[in-house]
């Protein structure tokens, strides 16, 4: 079970991590939508902080009966669906990158060849 000093240490952590995010959604270094999912992963880390013993029993739910291990698995699981939607979203700006390349160089050349026909 989780020492009183120890959920107040993370619950003053997860507050600061809120501070982070929306400090960085200030500064327009994360954009509203990205910001979503680093929110979304602070409300679970907070639920978790307030509610041992609901991750306990989502553990023991899953048939892991050592915490440690089910948390674990549970942090391995909720990174590697953070990776997709990165992945996501770098293949998504990926695309729009190629797009637009392919449109400046279309210009480039209609312009030569403007260019060209003063000449």
């Amino acid at each position: 079970m989780m020492t009183d000093k120890l959920r107040i240490l993370l619950i003053i952590a997860v507050l600061c991590y809120f501070g982070v995010i929306l400090k960085l959604l200030k500064d327009k270094a994360l954009s509203l939508k990205y910001t979503l999912l680093w929110l979304f992963s602070g409300v679970v880390l907070g639920l978790m902080v307030l509610f041992p013993g609901a991750l306990a029993y989502i553990i023991h739910r899953f048939g892991i009966y050592s915490e440690m291990n089910g948390l674990i698995f549970l942090c391995i699981g909720f990174l590697i669906i953070i990776c997709i939607a990165l992945t996501s979203i770098v293949t998504r700006q990926n695309k729009k990158i190629r797009v637009l390349i392919q449109e400046v160089a279309i210009m480039e050349k209609r312009l030569r060849e403007v260019e060209n026909e003063k000449e």
